[in-house]
């Protein structure tokens, strides 16, 4: 089943290619809105477990979802990771 998610830190193009890029393997087809603020992150969701795999998975790379609780540090921390993310999406 296909279910969208409002992601924080995501910027640009280059944050898309990591995020699309880190989550294929695992989740498959990842589409990622940038014309929406905050962004949208659109895959097929297939339980509870896969939610809470790309969940992870999304702030592993510094893109938490919008309706996660976080702390001023925890924000702080997931937004310098983002910048990586960032860069590393548009080197490749």
């Amino acid at each position: 089943m296909k279910k969208s998610f409002k992601a924080l830190n995501i910027k640009c193009g280059g944050c898309a290619n990591t995020i699309r890029e880190s989550l294929k393997d695992e989740f498959g087809e990842v589409d990622v809105d940038l014309n929406k603020e905050p962004r949208v992150v659109t895959l097929d969701i297939k339980d509870e477990k896969t939610e809470l795999n790309f969940r992870k998975k999304m702030r592993s790379l510094g893109y938490p979802m919008e309706d996660e609780d976080l702390g001023v540090l925890t924000k702080g921390g997931l937004k310098a990771k983002s910048f990586i993310s960032c860069a590393i999406g548009k080197m490749n």
